[in-house]
């Protein structure tokens, strides 16, 4: 008891978690897997692998259980273990942010240049809605939306928005939102609306951030 050994292999234990999030593939999965559960074809498609690739980083990612799954018919289904993970998630990102040199370059070269995009606070918009005086809309997938949203919100994915446009009240602000501070939806509707004459803004995260703050959420079962 207290012996090298013993302390090695529970240290040796926490860097195992470590080490099954020490790929950017397995990293997207939990960004993807924050939103709602999804089967191995979905995720497949969202990270640009193979489903043998994704089945295998989520195998490593459920080995230290960072992400458990439910079997319907022939498919499996992936999900965060616990809030935990989407905590541990977040954290890792904003050290990033805050300590890696080069995040900032990245991020910029993958968004884009985000300086005409005006955005948003939490408590500003948690404000205007409890107003009535804003439109939200979710820009994720349906399925995101379905499994969790920001109270009050329309579904509006981004690749249907031009159609919905017409839909959208032309006297009122429209804030944008989608998965967190590196989703490019939110930016794209942002641009579009605001291409077409509307006041519109981004959220300044997403929706992962307005649900681990405890404001308001829903979700269609």
């Amino acid at each position: 008891m207290g012996d090298r050994q013993t302390k090695d292999n529970l240290f040796d234990g926490f860097a195992e978690v470590a080490k099954a999030m020490a790929s950017g593939r397995r990293a997207e999965l939990i960004d993807v897997l924050e939103q709602g559960e999804r089967h191995v074809d979905q995720l497949a498609a969202e990270i640009g692998q193979s489903i043998a690739n994704t089945s295998f980083h989520l195998r490593g990612l459920a080995a230290v259980g960072l992400v458990t799954t439910r079997r319907d018919g022939n498919r499996i289904y992936y999900r965060l273990a616990s809030q935990r993970v989407a905590e541990l998630w977040s954290a890792l990102r904003d050290v990033a942010a805050t300590h890696h040199a080069e995040l900032d370059s990245l991020a910029a070269s993958y968004l884009g240049n985000r300086a005409g995009l005006d955005e948003i606070s939490r408590a500003e918009l948690a404000r205007r809605l409890a107003d009535g005086d804003v439109v939200v809309i979710d820009v994720r997938p349906a399925e995101e939306y379905r499994a969790g949203h920001i109270t009050g919100a329309r579904s509006v994915p981004i690749e249907s928005i031009q159609q919905q446009l017409a839909g959208l009240p032309r006297d009122v602000e429209v804030v944008a939102y989608c998965r967190g501070p590196y989703c490019v939806y939110a930016d794209d509707a942002v641009r579009k609306l605001t291409g077409a004459g509307r006041r519109a803004r981004r959220l300044e995260d997403g929706y992962p951030q307005w649900h681990q703050a405890g404001l308001p959420v829903s979700a269609n079962t």
